[in-house]
């Protein structure tokens, strides 16, 4: 079998098996490894040098993590909250059922569009879900609110965002990685309408986010509530919203406000969090006696995702490194001739796969690329229904990977007080209802463009 091939499935396998995301990965690497022919000692060795590529994105998640607990420390998304459930408690004496309805659609549509915004007008990424999400869990837990469907709106505006509006993440995506690498191996783009080529995926993905919401997880799910058994962050963030005074919002608006317009200046999310944090201690929101307990909570809410995106680093080098990514293309496509409609079908699954194991389209676009252009010419795809593919094929598997920030970010929010498991919960469910109708309409662009 394939190296890459069977190293990601049996990542895949081990991880539904409830095997953590950083063990199930380091198996399917080394397994990986080995069927390529590259031995133990060679396999650890590609494995530790992919690792040092991740430092630095974990490095930033962590910071993100301690700029997000700071935020929560001022107590400003506590009394957003308790503002919210206050009003809620007086409309219930009239209108009980519709009201608590308006509120549940509006909590859903919330985490879509800050997961929209924070892909290009608030380009943080998955650094909004700590603070946005834990002081609404309360509130979800009372409407009964899905969990699964909380996770499955903040991948979509996460996922369908940078690939299909080219701004922020999206222009990096778009341009900067997915048009300049099929410019690069051979094809012209000049007058590629690219979000013409993704408007057809985005679909499909819109209408795996209407199935999530609409039909699969509509009905009301009981979690514990944590009035009656709070969390220790729960536990701070009211005594923070007990505290709260208005200088407090103020620092935070211009924490914020500091942290987003240095990243965007010097492209730099960890510089960006870093400096909103300083604006925090400056500001005495955060007591110099409690900067090390605010940064320790951050480090701990986001730690875990930083050593897992560390780990993925290493997997994904690991399959680079056994040669075995342009076999698995060539050996699928050539199977399939000159059958246009098959071999697209194919060139999309094995996206999928690879995408799945590397848990990032970013790092997997310059990989396909390069295989898929020559192949796509040969086949007589037009250049729109090329970028179309090759887009779709890097997108797919995003959302749905164990090891993707778009999994991992939901999940880290959710899960706060222990009842949201990242594959039963997040993976899989995004994986059904967006993957899957990204194969289908990815296929469909790929035959009308």
């Amino acid at each position: 079998m394939n190296a890459v091939l069977l190293a990601v499935l049996v990542m895949l396998i081990l991880a539904m098996l409830r095997m953590h995301v950083v063990l199930a990965l380091l198996f399917g690497a080394i397994i990986g490894g080995l069927s390529a022919g590259l031995g133990v000692e060679a396999t650890l060795e590609s494995f530790s040098e992919g690792m040092k590529g991740g430092a630095g994105i974990a490095l930033s998640y962590v910071l993100l993590g301690s700029f997000a607990a700071a935020i929560a420390h001022s107590g400003v998304p506590r009394v957003f909250a308790n503002t919210i459930i206050s009003r809620l408690d007086q409309a219930e004496e009239r209108h009980a059922d519709r009201v608590e309805t308006v509120v549940r659609r509006g909590i859903l549509g919330a985490l879509v569009v800050m997961a929209i915004l924070s892909q290009n007008l608030i380009p943080i990424h998955i650094a909004f879900i700590p603070i946005l999400v834990p002081p609404l869990l309360g509130l979800a837990t009372r409407l009964g609110i899905d969990r699964r469907a909380m996770a499955c709106a903040m991948t979509f505006g996460l996922v369908t965002t940078y690939m299909f509006l080219p701004i922020g993440f999206g222009n990096i995506f778009l341009n900067e990685i997915l048009l300049s690498n099929i410019q690069s191996s051979g094809l012209n783009t000049e007058g590629v309408n690219v979000m013409g080529a993704m408007a057809i995926p985005a679909l499909g993905m819109m209408g795996g986010l209407v199935i999530a919401l609409l039909v699969s997880y509509r009905k009301p799910r009981t979690y514990r509530d944590m009035a009656t058994n709070p969390s220790e962050q729960d536990v701070e963030e009211h005594a923070a919203a007990e505290a709260y005074r208005p200088m407090n919002g103020i620092v935070a608006g211009i924490a914020i406000v500091v942290a987003f317009a240095v990243q965007l200046m010097t492209d730099s999310m960890l510089v960006g969090a870093l400096l909103g944090f300083i604006v925090f201690v400056i500001g005495q929101v955060i007591h110099w006696k409690e900067m090390d307990r605010v940064f320790n909570r951050g480090l701990t809410m986001m730690a875990g995702i930083g050593f897992i995106m560390i780990t993925a680093q290493g997997f994904a080098q690991v399959m680079k490194d056994t040669g075995h990514i342009e076999p698995l293309v060539e050996t699928v496509t050539n199977l399939f001739g000159n059958n246009t409609a098959i071999a697209a079908l194919a060139m999309l699954v094995v996206g999928l796969v690879i995408t799945m194991g590397i848990g990032s389209s970013f790092s997997t676009l310059p990989i396909i690329a390069a295989i898929y252009v020559p192949l796509c010419i040969s086949l007589g795809f037009s250049p729109l229904a090329t970028v179309a593919i090759i887009g779709t094929a890097g997108a797919l598997g995003d959302a749905g990977s164990p090891a993707s920030d778009s999994t991992l970010g939901p999940t880290a929010g959710l899960n706060i007080d222990g009842q949201h498991d990242h594959i039963r919960d997040t993976v899989i469910p995004t994986f059904l209802h967006f993957n899957l109708p990204l194969l289908v309409a990815g296929w469909v662009a790929a035959m009308v463009l």
